[in-house]
């Protein structure tokens, strides 16, 4: 086999075991990265910084440490930070911004060996289910360039779904991870609050909500990539305990029998378009085939009060993260640094007392926890990743919004996913279902907090029932790999 064959053929996890026993090499591997990025990102701007002098240097020292050992990925360019990458966060006004250096996160992946090409597009702030900043330029959908190619971890799951790489740093705030790998058809994990550390600069993120992981294309890759990076420092608020056995043994065993409930409409009992219906009805059939015990449930809350307390509190994140950054960058934020949604963020942010903050966050946790008291009586609850399998580009722009406007679009649109994150529940998209016209829709399971080997264990009889490996979107075949 030529090693775009191997590169095409195999997963991460394929692709570091063929390095371990030396058949291939990571040189090999990121000479090829490489040459996709070349050959594609023109196209579908997954990529906005490529560092291809680092990434060979990288290969040439790579010493196997873990079954990611030699493979290349992408970072996502928002918020973490490895020494001497940029970190523009998809703004200009982070434009010149360079890491001095690293989180643990990236520590973790550097020791595991993981070779980074470079950074996936955010939209700006990450605020965004989609991929569409003005800085860096939108990227593409590679199933239907008429269609958002989800975010905001949208560039890495564009790279990952094109080839480009077999798996991708990615991160979710409110479906950030689980949208896009639905829209482009890959795995995304949304790990429970408190697994990855964020130290050493951050101890919190959005109270929680926030998680960072990746996409991939096999559950094994996601459970691979989470013994690398899993794993709180001491003190931080919401330590979990590490498991008794690696998440790359455990995705391999059988799940049992589960209570698998089903949720087929949104928390107003709006039903999903006909496409998201019938992914999650197929999900639901596999899960029957396989001897689970499943039932429907109905999961209500005020959407309203979700897009309330998640516009808030981002809000005051906004306000806080570009008030903190403002000595680091050399000045004060201006609109002329931003998109208008974000200035309007920041300015909101700004208005917002303590009190008041304090009763919002109030309302969050509330929220939450009788999201959670609806799903007590199953093991798993599979949803919706979104409402609509794919809306049109340009839905959720950020020039051209209210903030009202913006923000009503964005919470409607995660109504199946922000809930998860204000939970701290771990969640995973698979991408079980197609529409029509043959572009790919996921569905997501949620599992109980702490309980990610549930649901990697689940994933991967479903990854064997109805495989997915072999989809590739028309772009690969357009441009001959």
């Amino acid at each position: 086999m030529t090693i775009a064959e191997v590169f095409e053929g195999y997963d991460a996890v394929g692709l570091g075991r063929l390095i371990a026993e030396r058949e291939i090499t990571p040189a090999e591997l990121v000479d090829e990265a490489l040459r996709r990025v070349e050959l594609l990102n023109p196209r579908l701007n997954a990529l906005n910084f490529v560092d291809a002098e680092r990434a060979r240097a990288a290969a040439a020292g790579v010493t196997p440490t873990s079954p990611l050992s030699g493979v290349p990925f992408v970072l996502k360019d928002l918020a973490v930070e490895w020494e001497g990458f940029p970190v523009t966060n998809g703004s200009r006004y982070f434009k010149d911004y360079v890491a001095s250096g690293s989180w643990t996160l990236a520590e973790r992946l550097r020791d595991g060996g993981l070779i980074p090409l470079g950074k996936s597009n955010v939209p700006e702030g990450g605020w965004a289910g989609t991929t569409e900043p003005a800085f860096h330029g939108p990227t593409v959908n590679p199933w239907d360039p008429s269609r958002i190619p989800g975010g905001s971890s949208g560039g890495s799951s564009v790279a990952v779904a094109s080839r480009m790489v077999p798996i991708a740093d990615a991160s979710d705030g409110g479906g950030s991870i689980r949208i896009p790998a639905s829209i482009n058809g890959v795995v995304g994990l949304k790990p429970s609050r408190g697994r990855v550390t964020f130290g050493p600069t951050l101890t919190d993120f959005w109270y929680g909500s926030a998680c960072f992981l990746c996409v991939s294309r096999s559950v094994r890759d996601t459970a691979a990539y989470l013994d690398i990076v899993a794993g709180a420092e001491p003190g931080e608020p919401y330590a979990l305990p590490s498991p008794d056995v690696p998440y790359g043994e455990v995705y391999a065993q059988e799940p049992g029998r589960l209570r698998i409930g089903v949720i087929t409409s949104g928390p107003d009992g709006a039903p999903p378009d006909e496409d998201v219906a019938a992914a999650v009805g197929q999900a639901a059939g596999l899960c029957r085939d396989l001897g689970h015990d499943v039932d429907g449930v109905d999961v209500r809350f005020s959407i309203e009060l979700l897009g309330h307390v998640f516009c808030r509190i981002g809000a005051v994140s906004a306000a806080a993260t570009h008030a903190f950054a403002a000595g680091a960058v050399g000045h004060e934020v201006t609109p002329e640094d931003v998109e208008p949604v974000t200035w309007e963020m920041i300015r909101l942010g700004r208005s917002i007392t303590g009190p008041e903050h304090y009763v919002d966050v109030e309302l969050m946790r509330g929220l939450a926890r009788d999201y959670v008291r609806q799903q007590r009586e199953f093991d798993v609850v599979l949803a919706p990743v979104l409402p609509e399998s794919a809306p049109e580009t340009g839905f959720l722009d950020m020039q051209n919004q209210d903030l009202e406007t913006y923000n009503d679009r964005m919470t409607r649109g995660a109504v199946f996913t922000a809930p998860v994150n204000l939970s701290g529940q771990p969640a995973i998209t698979l991408p079980i279902g197609t529409t029509a016209d043959g572009r790919p829709v996921g569905v997501q399971f949620i599992g109980r907090m702490g309980a990610e080997d549930t649901l990697l264990r689940l994933a991967a009889t479903l990854e064997r029932a109805a495989p997915w490996a072999d989809r590739r979107p028309p772009v690969t075949r357009e441009m001959g790999l």
